[in-house]
């Protein structure tokens, strides 16, 4: 049964030996911070287990939190449009959010749910779910999605506003792209949202970058060793 009360830590709901599809049931009845209270379902990551690619949010919207999938809002139709212009398939990469419930506030005289940025307690208590999705997917490049998720990798102290496109290294997360969130891109002005919708897609396209040179970078390693072998071989006969 699930605990009807917050426990402080999404690791008290890790199960043994996880995999991916056993972290998405287990999260189902994730009780380590209060948003499970008003929202509407956990929203876990999606994508391959192995892909090379992972993107991380800051929390599921209202769209994604009744369907109970990430990133398939108008936030998330920008981000498969960035997707697309880098050359990389939503299907290939791994899509996830630093917390995995929505936290918003009511609008009563319109009856919307408005976002509202989770805290910091309520993003440590979900980052041991962060943390075994890197674990078991792998991915070659991690890319951060706004502040939120940047500081859920990369610490409290990291700025995106300093270090944005770079590619930081994380103590568990390995390569890190840091880049605004897409809703940050929809929101800007008018008169300057299409420059924000560039350099959001040249964050994008770097993430792919990176990508393809570190795919030459192992396949010219893997030709260089065939290459000693055959060169040994020789000589031993």
């Amino acid at each position: 049964m699930p605990r009807a009360v917050a426990t402080g830590s999404a690791a008290d709901f890790i199960p043994p030996r996880p995999t991916l599809t056993k972290l998405r049931r287990a999260a189902a009845g994730c009780r380590g911070c209060d948003l499970w209270l008003d929202a509407t379902q956990t929203v876990f990551g999606e994508g391959p287990s192995g892909a090379a690619a992972m993107f991380v949010g800051e929390q599921p919207g209202d769209q994604e939190d009744r369907a109970g999938r990430p990133f398939v809002g108008p936030a998330g139709r920008l981000f498969d449009e960035a997707l697309q212009s880098a050359g990389l398939d939503r299907a290939t990469v791994y899509v996830t959010n630093a917390v995995k419930h929505f936290r918003f506030v009511r609008q009563e005289l319109v009856k919307r749910r408005l976002h509202k940025k989770p805290n910091a307690a309520q993003v440590r208590a979900c980052n041991p779910w962060l943390k075994e999705e890197v674990r078991l997917v792998k991915p070659k490049v991690v890319v951060a999605l706004g502040s939120t998720a940047a500081q859920a990798l990369l610490g409290n102290g990291f700025k995106v506003t300093q270090h944005r496109g770079e590619v930081v290294r994380s103590e568990w997360a390995g390569a890190v792209i840091a880049t605004v969130h897409p809703s940050s891109v929809l929101r800007a002005p008018g008169d300057v949202r299409e420059e924000a919708r560039e350099e959001f897609f040249r964050d994008i396209a770097k993430a792919a970058q990176f990508l393809r040179s570190a795919a030459s970078s192992t396949a010219l390693k893997s030709s260089t060793a065939l290459k000693s072998s055959k060169a040994v071989s020789k000589v031993s006969s």
